[in-house]
């Protein structure tokens, strides 16, 4: 169990979720609470997720991860180039 004198520790995760040591209870804008007792909470920021507000890794099949990206796919050329 979470020692109440400690902060609550958050981590931000770069297009994924927003992690939280638990347990946690998270309410959501239409006022419905959801609990989970879990050591670690992974809280959705998508809103892709089937099983909102929890991450159910939904936000990975929109996103492109750098190394898939070719190292020239910013770079225009010209249809008329014959290079």
């Amino acid at each position: 169990m979470r020692d109440e004198a400690e902060p609550r520790r958050i981590r931000l995760e770069r297009q994924g979720p927003l992690l939280v040591e638990g347990p946690v209870t998270v309410t959501g804008d239409d006022g419905v609470s959801a609990t989970s007792t879990r050591f670690v909470v992974a809280v959705c920021t998508c809103r892709r997720s089937r099983t909102y507000p929890w991450c159910d890794t939904s936000h990975r099949a929109h996103t492109v991860p750098p190394s898939a990206i070719p190292a020239d796919a910013g770079t225009a050329q010209d249809p008329g180039d014959a290079s």
